[in-house]
């Protein structure tokens, strides 16, 4: 039985090589929404600068104090860079305006503004704005430390407070390991690879079986002397076999052009992709076995597992969206691939932390299986 099973494998699988389709959405399709998505969300996933470049516009004339200022800046982690005209300063995202006699009017006691731009809005923005407003309370502050004991304030004085350490400090550590929410091609390439899969196994893998019933190929496997679980078992693993060749291609594209770091457990990320094929594998062959015409069999298949790719995390991080949306995606295969994808390349959990993502799958995929050894159609 074995040997037939093999047999139905290799030529139902060489068959599905043959249509052009399957070397377009098998191979072409997820390349071009590797680079294509990619590149539209790697600036979500780009680490921020170390310094973060300020343009600061501060005449000559605005003394020691402006100098305090840039000083203070640098110490929140800023990267000042001073301007000589407006035209210059324009070109800056962050843009701080230090007013002429800065120093002389802050001393006289008159009020002084200065003017903050930046480029962009949200909470970034928000984030900016303190920051420069801690900066120029903080020189404040210090003036009035450097004259409470009626010393002239200078530039020297300054300089002397500014490199006192501070008496209350902030001890700052982490409450727990922080999930950086991939981006990028770390959430493209495993997200498409999980969203062709499906399509293709509910596509090519339902469509090839229900035209093979409709041909009355599978009436005369019929009357073949070999089981109707052997056919079931033989139609399954050519189209695991398509989904595993599908995945592997994937993977390799991923590494090769797309540097795809895909974790410390390889093997768990291999084990995960296996079982999420058998399972996709099942499932194209339900859509295929109960499909009463082609078009229903495709249009099925597109909008089923388009469906679950959104739902499940394929198209975004399911970690930016709320919490409900997460908890629906996990009834979804889709869901369950991409969790544990995530944990196992980008959080840094263990292999065990996708067990029951695995036996999850694969569990659903022999449910399938029963399911179509018992009902599976010849005509």
């Amino acid at each position: 039985m074995l040997r037939a099973i093999i047999f139905l494998a290799r030529k139902d699988l060489a068959q599905m090589f043959r249509h052009p389709s399957t070397w377009l959405w098998a191979f072409l399709m997820p390349l071009l929404f590797f680079f294509f998505i990619g590149n539209v969300t790697g600036g979500f996933s780009r680490p921020r600068p170390a310094a973060e470049r300020i343009g600061m516009l501060a005449p000559p004339d605005a003394g020691f104090l402006a100098e305090h200022l840039e000083r203070r800046l640098l110490q929140l982690g800023y990267q000042v860079e001073r301007v000589q005209d407006e035209q210059a300063l324009a070109a800056y995202g962050r843009r701080l305006t230090v007013p002429s006699h800065f120093t002389d009017d802050v001393l006289k006691g008159k009020q002084v503004l200065l003017r903050f731009g930046r480029s962009g809005q949200g909470a970034a923005a928000v984030y900016d704005e303190i920051r420069v407003k801690r900066a120029a309370y903080t020189v404040l502050a210090d003036l009035l430390v450097a004259v409470r004991d009626g010393e002239p304030a200078t530039a020297e004085a300054m300089e002397r407070l500014a490199a006192v350490p501070q008496n209350i400090q902030v001890a700052v550590a982490a409450a727990g390991r922080r999930k950086v929410i991939p981006g990028g091609f770390q959430q493209a390439v495993p997200g498409s690879m999980v969203m062709f899969l499906l399509l293709v196994m509910f596509t090519t893998g339902g469509v090839s079986l229900y035209e093979e019933r409709t041909l009355g190929i599978l009436t005369r496997l019929a009357s073949a002397p070999i089981s109707r679980g052997a056919v079931v078992a033989g139609k399954w693993l050519s189209r695991f076999g398509l989904g595993m060749i599908q995945a592997a291609f994937g993977m390799a594209a991923g590494t090769l052009f797309f540097k795809v770091d895909w974790g410390a457990h390889l093997g768990a990320v291999v084990l995960l992709l296996v079982s999420y094929g058998a399972l996709a594998a099942a499932g194209g062959m339900i859509l295929g076995n109960f499909g009463r015409t082609e078009g229903q069999v495709v249009g099925l298949g597109v909008i089923l597992s388009t469906a679950m790719a959104m739902l499940g995390g394929c198209w975004w991080p399911a970690e930016i969206t709320p919490l409900w949306a997460q908890k629906i995606g996990l009834l979804f295969p889709t869901g369950w691939a991409m969790d544990g994808l995530h944990r196992l390349m980008s959080f840094g959990d263990t292999p065990l932390a996708v067990v029951p993502h695995v036996a999850a799958m694969l569990l659903t995929a022999l449910a399938a299986g029963a399911v179509l050894a018992r009902r599976f159609r010849f005509q």
